[in-house]
């Protein structure tokens, strides 16, 4: 698992199309905001990081928020242009698990990024796949 602290991390992956798997509130946008202050507001980096998924890739949102602030959340992130294929609300407040298998060129096919909550998200996303396989055993 990579931990994000406040300097921006190479993220190395291969060419092929990745399925990103996001979390809303504390990761994307600050934790509660549209409770607490009326509305969502981006937290610093996350816009940019947001616009750096290439397009051939598949964007998951969770969030632990109910189906009563759906529209509210949904035009929140299309006033902002914000491109998702889903959004699952009501997820469970626990730990989120990615399972899956590994392909046998060694190319890591599962990777989990850990951030503070409400902190900047400094993701900085390098096609490369040779960085990207697993290379004994790391």
């Amino acid at each position: 698992m990579m931990r994000l602290g406040k300097e921006p991390v190479e993220l190395p992956l291969s060419p092929l199309g990745h399925t990103w798997i996001l979390d809303l509130d504390g990761t994307l946008v600050k934790h509660n905001g549209y409770k607490l202050d009326g509305e969502d507001s981006f937290l610093e980096g996350a816009e940019a990081f947001l616009a750096s998924i290439p397009p051939k890739d598949m964007v998951v949102i969770l969030t632990s928020r109910t189906e009563d602030v759906r529209e509210q959340t949904e035009f929140f992130l299309r006033e902002h242009g914000v491109r998702y294929d889903v959004i699952i609300y009501n997820a469970p407040y626990g730990e989120r698990i990615l399972v899956n298998d590994d392909k046998p060129s060694g190319l890591r096919m599962a990777v989990a990024v850990e951030k503070e909550r409400d902190s900047g998200l400094w993701i900085q996303v390098i096609e490369d796949e040779e960085r990207a396989r697993v290379k004994n055993g790391g």
